[in-house]
């Protein structure tokens, strides 16, 4: 059977820190692999006080069969992230059988470093490097207990927190450093197999009113100079031009920049995607000046050249007001495009709104006036329309959520003759008071419409503005949303209780900013730090990192020098004066041999030394470990040393 060599106080702290290392897991990997590790854990555990339950060798082999045949199955291959962190969680439940040694403690240490450090490949927030640092000083702990430095956990505590404060500055050194490796294109999108929520390049029925439900970040926006106001703030993303009366699809046709015809104002901010499924920036409606990693598609979408699974800041520039200019042949007759014939209902219903001989303005004017008056409502439950979903949606329920109103909207448009095509994206964003950004969320997406007018361009029209003023002038609350999954507006009065939203956008600022300057820090970040301080060549950064070292060096040579010596102990001093004396006749103590065992040895191999050895022994051990030792021992143990002849 299989023993810890530590105590029962350090064996229970090496399996809680295992746990605690391998607990994250649960949310990234299989569920049945997740179990074996809990079983192997508790099994371990019971065995710190029944050494006989645990696992012999033939069952030990049984178990790692097990494990073997858990990876194969539950594992899409024996490769990449999910697979590799798989095999290390399995490799450390079973080795939790096998300490026998103190290289045993230490392999099953290693191994929760490494388990540690895959937990960076599923979560890079804040909280998870918090919990990561202190399991990881949990482990560094057991180490130092299990090097004997220490049995006492607070000292052992206190050493690991010494080592781990020596090891941050080479840590920060080689963070600020070292080359960034990027991963190969063939990599993308699998570190992640897990579907992420989003708008994709299909528009289906609910499809948004789904997204307003999750509280999923976004992206978030650091504007450089005043924000833009609530009702302008549009985050452009897919543009669904094709349409088979039910679902619009978008198109990603990248093309020259048109010649767009920017107004005032014009806003400067930097834009940080959480990692997502489409390459897509969605910046604020219309992007001017773009970052150097992103293109512009012909509908004037951003896609950016970026992994989209990892997450990304790009630094943009828009303005609110534009002239997209003239309209291609091509673009036009997609942007008129019906699913079929037009029925009837529909046909009547653009007739008597204008649509055929009135101005585009006045038609949609109409339109909007329309949907205002004629008792239509917003929801995020609409009933169900399987059969020509607009013509249902505007005759007879007359209830839906954005994409009805933008769908329904963009249709009618092309029915009388003018462009039209509907935008998905995002609507508004929280402000972080203490950050200073937008935070946009799922529960933010949105579908407005374009229709192109001559002299100016596509030209945005939120018929969602004409039914829920409120969604466009003050956004969404997001927690009550998601609470009674039905539609919530944010209040325009203060909060009840503001010291928690204060305290949660402080948590947020802090995310954010780990996020920006710690997760984002890149290879373009590292060079153009390392060219502020001057280091433009790998010649330069040598001579500063051969300076840093000799620094370093020098610094730790002179706090040793003068760190005071320890006064040795007398009592010690006097015992070694003793050995030495006995030493002379060929007479010294064995390795590990304490001084009662050294005096029992001495007397048997020389009587006649029995007397003295006995007196200075016996003065030792009560100077040395009895409370009640008295100077005039002291004296007397170095007279009876002094006074010993051999």
């Amino acid at each position: 059977m299989t023993t810890f060599t530590t105590d029962r106080r350090s064996g229970l702290l090496l399996l809680a820190s295992v746990a605690l290392i391998g607990a994250p897991h649960a949310w990234n990997l299989p569920p049945l692999l997740c179990a074996f590790f809990a079983v192997a854990v508790a099994w371990r555990l019971l065995g710190v006080w029944r050494v006989d339950w645990l696992p012999n060798r033939r069952l030990l082999t049984l178990l790692t069969l097990l494990g073997i045949a858990l990876l194969v199955s539950q594992q899409r291959g024996l490769f990449g992230r999910d697979a590799g962190t798989g095999i290390f969680m399995v490799a450390l439940g079973l080795k939790l059988f096998e300490i026998q040694s103190r290289r045993d403690v230490y392999l099953v240490v290693y191994l929760a470093f490494i388990v540690a450090a895959s937990q960076f490949l599923y979560s890079q927030s804040l909280w998870m490097a918090a919990f990561i640092f202190v399991v990881c000083t949990l482990l560094t702990t057991t180490l130092v207990v299990s090097t004997s430095l220490t049995q006492n956990s607070r000292d052992a505590f206190r050493k690991a927190a010494v080592i781990i404060a020596q090891a941050l500055p080479l840590a920060l050194l080689m963070f600020v450093v070292f080359p960034r490796l990027d991963a190969p294109r063939w990599m993308w999108l699998q570190q992640d197999n897990r579907a992420k929520s989003g708008l994709s390049n299909v528009l289906q029925p609910g499809a948004i009113s789904e997204l307003s439900l999750s509280d999923e970040r976004v992206f978030r926006a650091r504007f450089s100079g005043d924000l833009p106001p609530q009702s302008k703030r549009y985050w452009r993303g897919p543009v669904y031009v094709v349409t088979d009366g039910t679902t619009w699809t978008a198109s990603k046709t990248l093309a020259p920049a048109a010649d767009i015809a920017f107004g005032e104002p014009v806003y400067r901010y930097t834009l940080m995607m959480e990692p997502q499924q489409e390459n897509r920036v969605y910046a604020l409606e219309l992007a001017k000046d773009l970052d150097s990693d992103v293109q512009r598609t012909a509908n004037f979408e951003l896609i950016s050249r970026s992994n989209p699974g990892e997450r990304a800041e790009y630094a943009l520039t828009s303005a609110t007001t534009y002239n997209t200019g003239a309209l291609a042949d091509g673009e036009r007759q997609a942007s008129l495009q019906l699913a079929g014939p037009v029925s009837v209902r529909l046909h009547e219903l653009v007739e008597r709104l204008g649509g055929f001989n009135a101005s585009p303005d006045r038609f949609i004017e109409n339109l909007l006036r329309h949907f205002r008056d004629e008792n239509f409502y917003y929801t995020l439950t609409p009933p169900l329309m399987p059969d020509a979903p607009i013509e249902t949606f505007l005759l007879e329920s007359r209830s839906g959520f954005c994409s009805h109103y933008a769908t329904a909207f963009a249709y009618l448009m092309r029915i009388a003759g003018i462009p039209a095509r509907v935008v998905g994206g995002y609507q508004g964003g929280e402000f972080n008071a203490v950050g200073g950004f937008l935070d946009i969320r799922q529960a933010d997406a949105h579908a407005w419409a374009e229709v192109w007018l001559t002299g100016r361009g596509w030209v945005r029209v939120d018929p969602t503005a004409a039914v829920a003023p409120e969604r466009i002038e003050r956004g969404v609350n997001v927690a009550l949303q998601i609470t009674s999954g039905a539609v919530n507006f944010a209040s325009s009065h203060p909060p009840s209780w503001p010291w928690l939203q204060q305290g949660r956008h402080l948590w947020q600022s802090l995310d954010y900013n780990w996020q920006r300057w710690v997760i984002g820090y890149d290879n373009k970040s590292r060079l153009q730090l390392l060219q502020a301080l001057g280091i433009v060549d790998w010649q330069t950064l040598t001579s500063w990192l051969a300076v840093a070292v000799l620094a370093v060096t020098l610094t730790l040579t002179w706090l040793i020098l003068r760190r005071p010596h320890r006064r040795q102990d007398p009592v010690l001093i006097c015992y070694r004066r003793f050995c030495r004396t006995l030493a002379k006749r060929g007479i010294t103590p064995a390795t590990g041999e304490g001084p009662l065992d050294f005096a029992d040895r001495v007397k048997r191999g020389h009587p006649d030394l029995a007397g003295a050895v006995d007196a200075i022994t016996a003065l030792f051990v009560r100077l040395r470990y009895q409370p009640d030792a008295s100077p005039d021992d002291m004296q007397a143990l170095q007279r009876a040393v002094r006074n010993l002849e051999v």
